[in-house]
């Protein structure tokens, strides 16, 4: 399972307050390993990454959001059309096994599901599901929930109470679990909010080990506070700087991080691409390069040979902000007045240590850079 925006503090926290006995059990009886995370720190790149188990140089998927050249327009990324790889899901049915895959969040379901003959459907459109388009019908019976907001942390749990639930009544032979961040965009690790949520993942993968199951953990990124010493946000409008370098209309900058969800982070996180003019382009990289809260800017190809990226799909400049700090386009362009609690979000360099354990303890495990898109060769190839 990912769960969203887990930095590895939330577990931290949470076990120290003792509110998660079954991560802490993980020290003495499971594997337990701190893995990187797809860069940029983004859901979507991540959880497909992990689906696939491909960097996204391989399988296409580098943001929530881009620059399509071809249709001349920016689109959320979220359609199976610019997916280039199977996933292991798909592939495991296709060969005989009962998967399958519940997401929070609607927009990832049509990716995590491509080609898949199985379960898939989403806590945000649970009221929606039926047998013919997701493989199961009345999921809110399953959980014994009503469909939560998209907006709490129920949406989460929901994801919980009906994997739990299909786990004891169908038993299928791999199950993936996908959660929102909601909750750690608005609480640090250990406050009382963000520690109920653990204890709450906690209880239900308890349940999960009761029954069996080999249980995999990771995070598609960490995240972090993006504000100033006062809560203030630590915001670079670049586009705005941009603008008044080089004149409107002359450059573009994409942030990969929008999606229709932006109520609690405001579109603005630490990494963006930036199109512009070819006799530009280093003039453009060393202005940005000096700006305060820039930690890294790069040209397309550095930043994909760095970060495996889909050349295509990258802007001519990649701006990775620093850890305090997040990227975004004209401060008119984005809303915050529903930002009740200091600004929290992902996408930099500084959000790319995630957790990854499993309740078995390792069998012959190659010492290498583990990322978390290794969670499946994990479970399927190295634990007893």
């Amino acid at each position: 399972m990912c769960i969203d925006g887990c930095e590895p503090d939330y577990l931290n926290q949470a076990i120290q307050a003792g509110l998660a006995p079954w991560f802490a059990s993980l020290a003495g009886r499971g594997t337990c390993i701190t893995a990187n995370c797809v860069v940029p720190t983004f859901t979507n790149p991540n959880n497909l990454s992990i689906v696939t188990g491909v960097p996204p140089s391989v399988h296409g998927i580098c943001g929530n959001y881009f620059w399509d050249r071809d249709a001349g327009a920016e689109v959320m990324m979220n359609d199976p059309r610019y997916l280039r790889a199977p996933t292991i899901l798909a592939t495991l049915a296709q060969n005989g096994a009962k998967v399958a895959v519940i997401t929070a969040k609607d927009k990832l379901r049509t990716l995590l599901g491509h080609g898949l003959a199985g379960i898939c459907f989403s806590s945000e459109k649970a009221d929606k599901v039926t047998v013919a388009d997701n493989g199961i019908g009345d999921v809110l019976g399953l959980a014994g929930m009503p469909v939560p907001s998209v907006y709490s942390a129920e949406l989460s749990e929901f994801v919980f109470a009906a994997g739990v639930a299909l786990m004891e009544r169908q038993r299928p032979d791999v199950m993936y679990l996908s959660t929102t961040d909601y909750v750690q965009h608005k609480h640090a690790p250990g406050t009382p909010a963000a520690n109920a949520f653990t204890a709450m993942v906690d209880r239900h993968l308890g349940r999960l080990d009761a029954l069996g199951a080999t249980v995999v953990v990771t995070a598609d990124h960490g995240m972090n506070a993006k504000t100033d010493a006062f809560g203030r946000p630590n915001i670079v409008f670049l586009q705005d700087l941009l603008d008044d370098w080089y004149g409107a209309g002359t450059t573009r900058v994409i942030l990969p991080i929008t999606d229709p969800y932006v109520v609690h982070h405001g579109a603005l996180g630490s990494f963006a691409t930036v199109y512009l003019a070819t006799d530009r382009l280093m003039d453009a990289a060393v202005r940005i390069k000096s700006l305060p809260g820039i930690g890294l800017v790069l040209t397309r190809d550095e930043a994909c040979h760095r970060f495996e990226l889909p050349p295509d799909r990258v802007g001519d400049l990649v701006v990775v902000a620093e850890r305090l700090s997040v990227v975004g386009t004209s401060r008119g362009r984005h809303d915050l007045s529903g930002l009740d609690a200091p600004l929290r979000s992902h996408g930099g360099l500084s959000e790319q240590q995630v957790p990854l354990v499993a309740n078995r303890p390792a069998i012959d495990l190659p010492y290498r850079r583990w990322r978390n898109f290794d969670a499946f060769d994990l479970a399927l190839n190295h634990l007893d």
